[in-house]
């Protein structure tokens, strides 16, 4: 099965709310073997709401809308959409009698006049229940079984009804036993996307008849291999061993799967080990910190940091040699190492990570561009540190910095690590 999904509201073209509700009935339906071809939004305007479904119906035959279900003027889903299927609009009783109960309890008093048009629907539709919230959802379909599904655009409304109503309903009629789409995500760190490429070779086009995607972000460029047209039996296995033969040629740079999060990885690795950890942030101001902190049980790995942003307290707080500044200024392998050392000894720990560089947009020179870092670790003595010139606005490149360091903590634990170089340059 094919599905188009249309989301429906100013404030989605306007960029005032982002739209998760597409992305989430991407994913449930995917789990289905139901494929999303195509996604669009439109505004609260009755012809575009009408001309969107109208296409979407014409390709596929089956339709999602979410939004536009409220008791607004500028609620217009349910009349336009009806219109396509030359159905007027009536009075449903028992809803509105479920509406009035609702208010009578929650509020107190009568149900607003304005909330009467919830209980408006086109005619011979079946009512999509809403436990979730006020707004019920309206399923048409015509003598060719072309439908149209509408949700709530709220989004913990939209995704209880799917799960209560519209996935058991498509359910029944999916041919038991039929292709899934399933999807399998490898987390790279510290290599760019056509690095990866280079290395995938003849896979980088796709593994075993699976698609795979490359998407970059500022945690690394995750791999993303894709089964759209086998059973679920046979799913599983073949994601396995393509994700296999990715990992043979991507090596030591692919560091988790799926929703894996660095700095979780490192500090159950660390607590595995027995180990302890502090910070020396400069550029990241305390960023690196955050994220590990930000998980829980952090407590036991983590003791505490240094923000050294300004030279005397890296001197003052962290042992900085003042020669070592002048000399070879404050972005610099010397006053890296220094700083990973002098958190590692001020902190009693088994681990010192050092981070100093210029995150922009200004303060960067020909010998030290914009982007360039030193990042620094310290593992019980032994100091490595290598030096990165990362992409993309200041915050893109203070978070790039905090994940080349946890990155950097991973290939401390890697005794092959010289293979690729600490101070491996540019």
């Amino acid at each position: 099965m094919n599905l188009e999904i249309v989301t429906i509201g100013d404030e989605l073209l306007l960029g005032f709310t982002i739209d998760t509700n597409a992305a989430h009935i991407a994913r449930e339906f995917a789990a289905l073997g139901v494929r999303i071809v195509r996604r669009a939004t439109c505004g609260d305007d009755a012809d575009a709401i009408a001309q969107a479904v109208r296409d979407a119906l014409d390709r596929t035959g089956a339709v999602i809308t979410t939004g536009g279900l409220g008791p607004t003027a500028d609620d217009m889903t349910k009349p336009a959409i009806a219109s396509i299927f030359g159905r007027g609009m009536v009075l449903d009783e028992a809803i509105l009698a479920s509406l009035q109960e609702r208010w009578l309890k929650r509020f107190g008093h009568d149900l607003p006049a304005s909330n009467y048009q919830q209980a408006m629907v086109p005619e011979a539709c079946t009512i999509l229940p809403n436990r979730h919230g006020s707004a019920p959802g309206i399923w048409l379909e015509d003598a060719q079984q072309r439908w149209v599904a509408m949700l709530p655009g709220v989004p913990r409304e939209m995704r209880g009804m799917l799960a209560d109503t519209v996935i058991p309903h498509l359910r029944d009629r999916l041919p038991i036993g039929g292709p899934v789409i399933r999807a399998r995500t490898l987390r790279t760190a510290n290599i760019a996307e056509s690095a990866l490429a280079d290395k995938l070779g003849e896979l980088a086009r796709g593994v075993n008849g699976l698609s795979l995607a490359y998407l970059p972000g500022n945690e690394g460029v995750d791999l993303r291999l894709t089964s759209y047209a086998l059973p679920a039996r046979e799913t599983e296995a073949a994601l396995t061993a393509a994700a296999l033969l990715v990992r043979e040629k991507v090596g030591r740079f692919i560091y988790g799967e799926g929703d894996d999060d660095l700095a979780a990885l490192m500090l159950a690795e660390c607590a595995a080990r027995g180990l302890t950890l502090a910070v020396a942030e400069s550029c990241t101001g305390g960023l690196l910190g955050m994220r590990l902190t930000a998980v829980p049980g952090s407590s036991r790995v983590v003791k505490g940091g240094t923000i050294a942003y300004a030279n005397e307290v890296k001197v003052r707080e962290l042992g900085v040699s003042q020669s070592d500044l002048d000399t070879h200024g404050a972005v610099s392998e010397p006053v890296a190492r220094a700083m990973a050392t002098g958190a590692r000894l001020r902190f009693g720990t088994n681990i010192g990570i050092g981070i100093t560089g210029v995150a922009g947009p200004d303060g960067g020179t020909p010998e030290k561009p914009v982007g360039t870092v030193w990042v620094a670790v310290d593992l019980d003595g032994e100091v490595h540190a290598v030096r990165a010139i990362l992409p993309g606005d200041r915050s893109e490149i203070r978070y790039r910095t905090a994940q080349l360091a946890l990155d950097r903590l991973r290939r401390a634990f890697d005794r092959d690590q010289d293979a690729i170089g600490w101070t491996a340059r540019g």
